[in-house]
């Protein structure tokens, strides 16, 4: 499941890259907790492929447009998924089977739906583009891909 987890956030942390260009957040501690590694380097690696991608002012404008309704939509949805995160753990502690199957499956929607509203809004940012544009988003993606399973490959989880 812990694999799963990290494949579905994997697959999300790109496809809001595709979409979204934000700054990275400065960590507050000394040594970042495992979050706030993957959001710095999601961050990183946004900002390079918007750089790659050399977009108009137009298509900038627009793109944070759509990042923003795409957080605007997704917000309620990674709220309800904090929470029932929360309650799995719970559930997980106190050894409640049924509770945890029911809260599995209610997380894993969740995530599913948080995945839709990001990749509507990854499709609508891909409109944006022209096609070198398209071909060099697909170049950036494959290497993504390639460095996040070398990544994913060590410390085996």
């Amino acid at each position: 499941m812990k694999r799963n987890l990290m494949t579905i956030f994997a697959v999300g942390a790109f496809a809001a890259g595709m979409a979204f260009a934000q700054t990275a957040t400065t960590p507050t501690a000394a040594a970042p907790s495992a979050p706030a590694k993957a959001a710095s380097f999601k961050a990183r690696l946004q900002r390079r492929m918007m750089q790659a991608l050399n977009l108009t002012a137009d298509q900038k404008s627009q793109a944070k447009a759509i990042r923003q309704t795409t957080k605007q939509q997704a917000q309620p949805l990674a709220q309800q998924l904090k929470q029932q995160r929360q309650a799995l753990t719970a559930a997980v502690e106190a050894g409640d089977s049924s509770k945890i199957q029911q809260l599995s499956t209610q997380v894993g929607t969740l995530q599913g739906q948080v995945l839709a509203v990001r990749s509507a809004g990854m499709a609508q940012f891909y409109a944006l583009l022209t096609p070198d544009q398209k071909a060099k988003a697909a170049d950036f993606r494959q290497k993504a891909q390639q460095l996040l399973g070398a990544k994913g490959g060590q410390g085996g989880e």
